[in-house]
Parts: structure tokens; C-alpha cells; sequence
């Protein structure tokens, strides 16, 4: 197969795999094609898939304008389409991105309208990781209090949580019953 028969879904794919090597470059314009093959076929939420991919490749790559630009385009692109379970993806890539910038207030709207969403389409596993980004974002902004109950909710929305996260729900499980007085 040459490179001018390549679909969009395997241009799509190879920028992944690119990615997930490191090679942000040479992800990037595999995303670029991809999106501008999606576009052709009419394929609107693949082509906002894109951006959102090139949104997280311009965030690892430092270009952080570039890679808001990217994300807040996928976002809406996603709201016309009505796709909220990408919408949602995309609010926690923003999320995520704002937290690294230092931008907290900003994190956590996003996070908390992911996390708000993720609940209203009924995903209890991304629900649960994007309210432990937000718990993190909570206690990093002094709020102690919240980031801690806001995390511990999401390590038991969790579906599939690590050995790690299990330890710990288990650990603030016995917390809870000890300071309960034994009450069940």
C-alpha cells in the first residue's frame, strides 16, 4: 500500500502509534493528514478527533497557544456534532492542559464540566479519573478539604481502578468506618 492509497482511520492510526513513540513531529503531520482526509470524506467527528490529537501533540511539544487553539476548536466541533462523550475527552485534555500551565481556576471548571458530563452519559470510569484529576487540582489550590472528598468519590467511581487505587479506597474505607465510631 503506498502512502497516496492510505486511508484517514490508517493515517489516523499511524499518527497514534507515532505519538505513543515520542516522534510528536511526525505525529503531528500524520494527524494534519488524517484530519484533511476525514474532512473530505465528510467524516465531521473523525476530523474533530484530530484536532483533539493535535491539541494533546502541541500541549507535549510546550506550543500551549497552539494546542489550546486545537482543543477549544475539537470542543465545539464536538458540541455541534453532539458528541458529548468526545466533548468531554476534550474538556479534560483542556483540563489537563491548563493545569500544567499553573492556570488552576481554569483546570478545574474543565475538569468539573468533563467530570459533570462523563456522570450524565453514564461513564463511571472516566467520570472517576477525571474527578481524581480534579480532586489533585483542588488540593493543589489550598482546598484540602474538597480535593480530598472530590478525589476519594472519584477512586469509587472508578470501574476498573489499579491495585494502587483499590489499596487506597480500601484504606479510606476503614478510615471512614474507624472515625464513623464502627457505625455501618
Amino acid at each position: 500500500m503506498t502512502d497516496s492509497t492510505q486511508s484517514a482511520k490508517e493515517a489516523k492510526e499511524e499518527g497514534i502509534r507515532l505519538f505513543n513513540e515520542g516522534l510528536y513531529d511526525e505525529a503531528r503531520a500524520k494527524f494534519e493528514q488524517a484530519r484533511e482526509m476525514f474532512l473530505a470524506e465528510g467524516d465531521e467527528v473523525e476530523a474533530a478527533e484530530t484536532l483533539n490529537n493535535l491539541g494533546v501533540v502541541y500541549r507535549m511539544q510546550g506550543q500551549w497557544e497552539k494546542a489550546v487553539e486545537m482543543l477549544e476548536e475539537a470542543r465545539a466541533a464536538f458540541v455541534r456534532l453532539g458528541d458529548r462523550a468526545r466533548e468531554a475527552q476534550t474538556l479534560g485534555n483542556l483540563g489537563g492542559l491548563y493545569a500544567g500551565l499553573g492556570e488552576r481556576e481554569k483546570a478545574k471548571e474543565q475538569l468539573q464540566r468533563a467530570a459533570d458530563i462523563f456522570a450524565e452519559i453514564g461513564d463511571a470510569q472516566k467520570q472517576g479519573e477525571t474527578l481524581l484529576a480534579l480532586g489533585v487540582q483542588l488540593w493543589k489550590t489550598g482546598d484540602r478539604s474538597d480535593g480530598l472528598a472530590i478525589y476519594e468519590a472519584g477512586l469509587h467511581a472508578l470501574e476498573k481502578p489499579t491495585i494502587s487505587q483499590k489499596t487506597l479506597r480500601a484504606l479510606l474505607s476503614l478510615r471512614a468506618r474507624l472515625l464513623g465510631g464502627g457505625k455501618r
